[in-house]
């Protein structure tokens, strides 16, 4: 008897949730609506991240553990929660936030004191899927980069005080990659607008290591790559870059347009190997060996140590700690800085997750020799891996330059921006 009560009961619940289902309206479809510059949400309230209190305070502390180069100071620029890749607005002193949740943020410094005042979600009427990759065309239309759709935003940094904005759907959901590829692992995608006024945006593939059966399908599509596209339509795709394990960190050279890009290698091969990598593409259609290596380290699994390397492999420009998790970079234009530091690279190390030892959490300094290849790299900014617990106090993911001259530092794992500037020793 207790068992058909049981059987019943159940059985009422899933037919009234079945029958709430049903009745339940469709949500709208707010792209549609925005592309057609209509109004798709009545709430014009978005609440701001509160920027002041217990948070912001221990945050401040944790900041002065970190260690800088002489003359160099660090300062929270913004609470922004799951911060990850950033785009620094052409006219006005905001800063476009993306995440690897669903939320783009617009960070705001109203006063232009070097701290902002105000950080609220971007179009929140649409509904974002890991909208990680920032970048900016030319012309001041804000890319967004998801998991697998790409947007493009009019004039974004006008049009954020309210949750309606015009929007350009470049590619569609489920079109960017097929949609059986999607995967939780290595979806971050980031983007930048090349001087050819392509949308270059990077895509990693979801594996340690793929299988055999999915590299064809994946050389068609630039998994495991760098594609590039129109920026408004998403015409003219291509591969620009295959060989590629999973780059969450692009930026061009504005002196001689070169791609340089870092790379995350494969795990489960000790602590030491393979190594971080930091490339550079001077031309589309060259391989950068991936799965066959890691830099100079041969991948034995599935047996891709006895392929022969393509003809035209290219090699790393700097082999970064094995494990570090290097991920975004940009160049650095501004004359703020002391002159060593000046078109030399700034890259961000989020840390390592998976080594006895940890290691990263910090930022990267690579210079650049007269010919434009890589001189050295050393240790800019560290301090957020705790030498004596091994316990992150912050996981740096990108970095951004102000206008000012200073950079920006992204933290997923604090739900911070950091603020480095120079005041001269």
């Amino acid at each position: 008897m207790r068992n058909a009560r049981l059987a019943l009961a159940v059985g009422v619940v899933t037919v009234l949730a079945t029958a709430l289902a049903i009745a339940q309206p469709a949500k709208p479809d707010n792209l549609a609506t925005l592309k057609q510059f209509k109004v798709a949400s009545t709430d014009l309230h978005i609440p701001p991240v509160p920027q002041n209190g217990k948070n912001a305070d221990a945050i401040r502390e944790n900041l002065k553990r970190i260690k800088l180069p002489p003359g160099f100071r660090i300062d929270l620029y913004a609470i922004v929660p799951d911060a990850r890749h950033m785009a620094v607005a052409p006219s006005t002193n905001m800063l476009f936030v993306g995440t690897r949740k669903t939320t783009v943020w617009a960070v705001t410094d109203r006063d232009g004191d070097g701290v902002a005042d105000e950080v609220k979600a971007f179009a929140p009427s649409l509904n974002f899927k890991v909208p990680n990759g920032v970048c900016w065309t030319r012309d001041g239309f804000l890319i967004v980069v998801e998991h697998n759709r790409v947007l493009n935003f009019p004039a974004a940094e006008f049009f954020s005080e309210g949750p309606d904005v015009a929007v350009i759907e470049v590619v569609p959901q489920g079109k960017l990659i097929p949609e059986e590829e999607e995967s939780f692992n290595h979806g971050a995608r980031v983007c930048r607008i090349g001087k050819d006024g392509m949308l270059y945006i990077a895509l990693g593939q979801p594996f340690n290591v793929p299988p055999r059966d999915k590299l064809a399908l994946y050389r068609q599509w630039g998994i495991g790559g760098i594609v590039r596209m129109n920026a408004f339509d998403g015409s003219k795709r291509e591969v620009y870059a295959r060989g590629i394990r999973n780059s969450v960190g692009i930026d061009f050279n504005p002196k001689d347009g070169t791609l340089w890009f870092t790379d995350n290698q494969t795990d489960g091969m000790g602590d030491d190997t393979p190594p971080g990598e930091l490339n550079r593409a001077t031309a589309a259609g060259q391989d950068f060996g991936y799965p066959l290596v890691c830099g100079h380290v041969r991948i034995t699994e599935n047996g891709y140590d006895k392929d022969p390397l393509p003809a035209n492999l290219v090699y790393p420009q700097i082999e970064f700690p094995a494990h570090a998790a290097d991920l975004g970079l940009t160049f650095y234009t501004g004359t703020k800085f002391p002159a060593k530091y000046r078109g030399g690279i700034f890259s961000a190390q989020h840390g390592s997750w998976n080594r006895t030892t940890p290691i990263g959490a910090r930022v990267m300094f690579t210079s650049l020799k007269p010919d434009g290849t890589a001189d050295k790299t050393e240790v800019f900014a560290e301090g957020w891996l705790d030498p004596e617990t091994q316990r992150y106090r912050g996981r740096p993911v990108d970095v951004a330059q102000l206008p000012d001259g200073s950079i920006l530092v992204s933290d997923d794992f604090a739900g911070a921006i950091y603020r480095i500037s120079y005041a001269g020793e």
